[in-house]
C-alpha cells in the first residue's frame, strides 16, 4: 500500500526526498538523485492526482547535515556576485544533500570550472510550466568522481539561499549576479520560535506514526527529529522532507521570516495528520467488520 498523501497547506502565489535515480525532464543528459530524510517517512505531498512509486537507495539525509551556518564565510546580503545556474525540477534546501550525476557537455565545461574554483553552483527549480525560478540555494560540491568518459558523480550539500537579479549570460550554461538571502526577525517580536519548532516536530512524529500504523509498520517511539537544531535551520530540514511538490518547497525556500515558513508547516502537517487519522478510522472500520 502506498504511503497516504501529504496534505499542503493554502497554495501561495511564489513559487525529498526518497532517492532516487530519474531523468531530468528539462534535461534528458543529467540524471538527479533526490534525497530523502531517513528518519522521516513522510508522503508525498497531494500535488497531482497520479502517483508513481519510486525506488529507495542508500543514501540519506538527515537532520544532522542540517547546521546552524551553512557556509563558513558567509557572504553578506547585499553582496553582488555571479553564480553558475544549474536549472533542476527539484528544490534544494540549505543543509540538504543533493547526489547527482553529470554528463551533459556544458555541465561538465561547468564542472572543470569550478573543480578549478570553489566548488559552488546555483541550483534553482524549473519546469516546463512555471519555468524558472528567481530564488534558489547554493550547491556546493563536497564530494566528486570523475569518470573515464569524463562524466561526473557529484554529492552537494545546500549552502546560502539566493535571489537572482540580472542574467550575464545563457551559453554554454546559465551565469547569473545574485544576491543573497537571509531570513529576518519576525514581526512579531515576542513569538517563541523555539515552541513553533517545538510543535512542527510533534505533528512530523504523529504523522510518522499514523503513516507507520497504516502501512503495517511497528509504531515504536520516533527519535528526536530536530537534533538541536535552531528554528530557523530545522524549518529547512523541515521543507526538504515534504516530498513530491516541489512548488510547495519552493514557496518555503522563498519565505524570509523563519516564523512565517514554521507556521505554513505546521499547517500542511496538520491537514496531513486530520487526513490519516480519519484514513486510520475508516482502516479500523473495515478491519472489525
Amino acid at each position: 500500500m502506498a504511503l497516504p498523501q501529504l496534505i499542503p497547506s493554502p497554495p501561495s502565489s511564489s513559487l525529498s526526498r526518497k532517492l532516487f535515480l530519474n531523468p531530468n525532464p528539462l534535461n534528458p543528459n543529467c540524471i538527479f538523485f533526490s534525497p530523502s530524510s531517513s528518519v522521516i517517512p513522510v508522503p508525498s505531498l497531494a500535488r497531482h492526482r497520479h502517483h508513481r512509486r519510486r525506488k529507495s537507495n542508500s543514501l540519506r539525509c538527515s537532520a544532522s547535515s542540517f547546521s546552524e551556518k551553512h557556509h563558513t564565510g558567509s557572504p553578506k546580503s547585499d553582496d553582488v556576485v555571479e553564480l553558475p545556474l544549474f536549472p533542476l525540477p527539484l528544490v534544494l534546501f540549505p543543509g540538504a544533500i543533493l547526489p547527482l550525476q553529470i554528463f551533459e557537455f556544458r555541465y561538465r565545461m561547468m564542472m572543470h570550472t569550478l573543480l578549478q574554483t570553489d566548488l559552488r553552483f546555483g541550483v534553482i527549480y524549473s519546469d516546463a510550466t512555471t519555468g524558472t525560478a528567481d530564488v534558489g540555494c547554493v550547491g556546493e560540491v563536497v564530494k566528486h568522481e570523475r569518470l573515464v568518459d569524463d562524466r561526473f558523480f557529484l554529492i552537494c550539500k545546500g549552502q546560502e539561499r539566493f535571489r537572482v537579479t540580472n542574467l550575464v549570460r545563457t551559453k554554454p550554461y546559465l551565469v547569473a549576479e545574485v544576491t543573497w538571502l537571509e531570513d529576518r526577525p519576525s514581526g512579531d517580536g515576542d513569538e517563541d520560535l523555539e515552541a513553533l519548532a517545538n510543535e512542527v516536530e510533534t505533528y512530523m512524529k504523529d504523522v510518522i506514526r499514523l503513516s507507520n500504523r497504516l502501512n503495517g509498520k511497528p509504531e515504536k517511539e520516533t527519535q528526536d527529529l530536530r537534533r538541536n537544531l535552531f528554528p530557523t535551520p530545522f524549518s529547512f530540514f523541515v521543507g526538504s522532507t515534504f516530498e513530491g511538490a516541489p512548488r510547495e518547497q519552493q514557496a518555503l525556500l522563498e519565505l524570509e521570516d523563519t516564523s512565517a515558513r514554521l507556521k505554513r508547516e505546521k499547517e500542511t502537517l496538520r491537514n496531513t495528520l486530520n487526513y490519516l487519522t480519519a484514513a486510520s478510522a475508516v482502516k479500523d472500520v473495515f478491519a472489525s467488520s
